[in-house]
C-alpha cells in the first residue's frame, strides 16, 4: 500500500501504534493526530514562530560598502566570497536529501509534518544566497559553480552526500539493520555534518564581519540561518536518537565505530576548507582558530549522539554562543531584532 492510499478503516488511531520508521499498514501517515512525537510539532511550531524573508532585510549599507574600493581587503572579498560559494548550493544538496531521501523513509506524519516546514525554510536559505549575490553584483556562474571548481568545497559536498544515493535506491529495505543503518548515517551526514559541522567555517567568519557592522544586511540573513539551521540540527538528533531507541540492535559497537570516523574525518574536511578560506588571517581569525572551535562544537555533536567526545577543545568564540540563542531579543551587531516572529505568534 502506498502512502497517498485509502482504504476503508472504522478502527481509529492510537499513540501507541505510531513508530517515526517503518509504521505497518495501520498507521495512516495522512493522520496527524494524535500526536506522539511532540518534540516534531514543537519544531513545527517553533519554525512557523521565526518565519523571515530575505527580501525583508535591507541591503543598501551591504551595497555600498562593498562597492567602495576601499572597504575590505583582497583578503576579506576572497573569503566573502568563498562561504557565499559554499552556502549557495549546500543549501540546495541539503533540500534535495531532504525531500527525496529522508522524507521518503520518515513516514510518522508529525515528522513529515516538520520535514516540510524544513523543505521550505531550505527553499528560503537558498533565496537568500540568491538575493545576496545579486545584490552585491557577484558574478553567478562563479559564486553557483564553486561547488564544482573549488577543491575543498567540492570535497564537502561530496562527502556530506555520500550515502544519498543509498538511501534513494528503490530496493533499499529500511526493515533490515544493514538498510537502516545506511539511512541513519544519511541522516548524521545530513543533520549532524552537513548543517551541524560544515556550515560552522562559514557562520563564524561571516558573523565577524557583523561584529564590526560590515555587510549587515548579508549577516543579519546568516544569522537567520543559523538559527534556522540549529533547529534543524536539533531536530534531526532526535529523530536519529527516536529511530536508535525504537531500533535498538541497529546502534550496535561496529556501527558506533563507523559514525565516529565518518564525524571525525568530515571534522578533517572542515578544517581543510577553513585553511584554503583564512590564506591570509582576517579579523583576528586563523585556520588554527577555526579548527579548535569546529572540534569543539563537533564534540557537543557526538555529546547528543550519546558518543564520546573525541577532541576536547575549548570554545574560541564565546559570542557563537549569543548567535544562536533563539532567545536573544536583538543580534549582538545591533541591526534589528532578530527573535522574528509572525504577527499571531509574536509576543510583547
Amino acid at each position: 500500500m502506498s502512502d497517498l492510499s485509502i482504504c476503508m478503516n472504522k478502527e481509529r488511531m492510537t499513540v501507541d501504534k505510531k513508530r517515526i520508521i517503518n509504521n505497518d499498514r495501520t498507521v495512516d501517515c495522512n493522520q496527524l493526530v494524535p500526536i506522539k512525537y511532540r518534540f516534531a510539532w514543537n519544531y513545527y511550531l517553533d519554525g512557523c514562530a521565526n518565519h523571515w524573508m530575505p527580501t525583508e532585510v535591507s541591503m543598501q549599507r551591504d551595497i555600498e560598502q562593498w562597492k567602495d574600493p576601499k572597504g575590505f581587503t583582497d583578503d576579506e572579498r576572497y573569503v566573502i566570497k568563498r562561504v557565499l560559494g559554499f552556502f549557495a548550493t549546500a543549501e540546495s544538496l541539503v533540500g534535495n536529501n531532504l525531500v527525496l531521501a529522508v522524507y521518503r523513509c520518515v513516514d510518522n506524519p508529525e515528522a513529515r509534518q516538520y520535514l516540510l516546514r524544513q523543505a521550505f525554510e531550505e527553499a528560503i536559505h537558498i533565496h537568500a544566497f540568491q538575493y545576496i549575490v545579486q545584490s552585491l553584483s557577484l558574478d553567478e556562474g562563479e559564486m553557483f559553480n564553486m561547488y564544482r571548481e573549488v577543491e575543498t568545497i567540492f570535497n564537502k559536498d561530496q562527502y556530506a552526500m555520500s550515502c544519498t544515493n543509498s538511501v534513494l535506491d528503490p530496493n533499499l529495505d529500511t526493515h533490515t539493520k544493514q538498510g537502516l543503518q545506511t539511512l541513519l548515517k544519511n541522516m548524521v551526514g545530513l543533520y549532524v555534518i552537513t548543517e551541524g559541522i560544515f556550515f560552522y567555517g562559514g557562520f563564524v567568519t561571516m558573523l565577524s564581519f557583523g561584529r564590526q557592522n560590515r555587510i549587515p544586511g548579508t549577516c543579519e540573513q546568516i544569522q537567520y540561518i543559523l538559527r534556522d539551521e540549529s533547529i534543524h540540527m536539533n531536530f534531526g538528533i532526535d529523530l536519529i536518537n527516536t529511530i536508535r531507541e525504537e531500533n535498538p540492535n541497529v546502534w550496535d559497537k561496529n556501527f558506533e565505530v563507523e559514525i565516529i570516523e565518518f564525524i571525525k574525518n568530515a571534522v578533517e574536511l572542515e578544517h581543510k576548507y577553513c585553511q584554503d578560506l583564512l590564506k591570509g588571517g582576517i579579523l583576528g581569525l586563523n585556520p588554527a582558530l577555526l579548527k579548535e572551535y569546529v572540534q569543539y562544537i563537533a564534540d557537543r555533536r557526538f555529546k547528543r549522539l550519546g558518543l564520546p567526545e573525541q577532541y576536547h577543545s575549548e570554545n574560541p568564540f564565546p559570542w557563537m554562543s549569543e548567535a544562536i540563542d533563539l532567545k536573544k531579543e536583538k543580534n549582538f551587531f545591533e541591526t534589528r531584532v532578530t527573535e522574528y516572529q509572525t504577527g499571531g505568534a509574536l509576543e510583547w
